[in-house]
């Protein structure tokens, strides 16, 4: 049985369809379709019902799926385990944040593929939520809190952000002094997250309230900038606007706890090499950098796992 069959056959089973499977494994749709074609042929059963809306596992398929990701895992790890010492190849895919990512991790990536050029790496940058399991990523690239999942994480770098407002909302509307305070003024958020503030020994929670809202870290610095209200936001995209003075920073009595980066991957006894590998270049990297924060604000919930920036998600 063809190993690249097993392996397609699981993807189409994932991704719920023959074209995100074909994206998935960089491969023609028709390509897919072939290796589906033989794999059913040799077990003399069909696996995937098929329609114009995307392919529907059958019972036998479904019953098949879980033995052949076994398989499939287990064939990858013994891959692995020959290969020449530190060389690595096969595909990774990574969901890493579009605010910062192209700049920040981008050129780590870029480094990942120069030392191993039989790795293929694709990267998807969204700050989008992105469901690693569903959408077949190996791993994703995250900021902020993390609390509790069922996805495995490892920290890779400290996130820092504050309060920072334009001289002209500050001159209009004053500045809040305290957490409390920060109800009384439009706050630029991504939804409806919640902010986390110190004080003292103890954590402040705020739920702040606002008409600007965007997904992009780049957008809310444009609407502070603007003067539309308050944004919480990491260091790396507001210090140039604060050397400027375009922003100030605010209620500095009372900073966010410090967030973090993060690699996280799907449960699983032990990580691929390649992700090992590209987790130790993350962390080689921001221990280098002044900003390891290059953090966007970003909220990421998959399967079950919320990774907030500055406590807001």
């Amino acid at each position: 049985m063809d190993i690249e069959e097993l392996q397609t056959f699981v993807e189409v089973a994932d991704a719920g369809g023959v074209s995100p499977a074909a994206l998935r494994l960089g491969v023609s749709k028709s390509i897919v379709s072939r290796r589906l074609l033989r794999l059913e042929a040799e077990l003399g059963v069909q696996l995937l019902a098929r329609s114009t809306r995307g392919a529907a596992l059958t019972e036998a398929g479904a019953t098949f799926r879980d033995y052949a990701a076994r398989v499939c895992a287990e064939i990858e790890a013994a891959r692995e385990t020959i290969l020449p010492a530190g060389d690595l190849r096969g595909r990774l895919r990574v969901a890493a944040p579009l605010s910062f990512g192209p700049t920040h991790f981008a050129p780590i990536l870029a480094e990942m593929a120069r030392r191993h050029p039989q790795l293929h790496i694709q990267t998807c940058y969204s700050d989008r939520f992105v469901d690693l399991i569903a959408e077949g990523y190996d791993c994703a690239i995250r900021v902020g809190y993390l609390p509790d999942s069922n996805l495995i994480a490892r920290r890779i770098g400290p996130i820092h952000g504050k309060l920072v407002a334009s001289p002209d909302y500050i001159k209009a509307h004053g500045s809040p002094e305290r957490p409390e305070e920060l109800v009384a003024h439009p706050a630029l958020m991504q939804g409806t997250e919640t902010w986390q503030f110190l004080d003292g020994d103890k954590i402040v929670t705020v739920r702040p309230q606002g008409r600007f809202k965007a997904d992009n870290g780049t957008a809310l610095v444009a609407a502070a900038t603007a003067g539309l209200g308050i944004a919480y936001l990491p260091d790396c995209l507001t210090h140039e606007h604060l050397a400027s003075g375009a922003l100030v920073p605010i209620m500095t009595r009372h900073p966010p706890p410090p967030a973090g980066a993060y690699v996280i991957r799907p449960p699983g006894q032990h990580p691929a090499r390649k992700i090992r590998v590209l987790t130790e270049l993350l962390i080689e990297h921001c221990g280098r950098s002044a900003h390891p924060s290059g953090a966007a604000a970003v909220v990421d919930t998959t399967q079950g796992a919320a990774i907030d920036v500055p406590k807001r998600a």
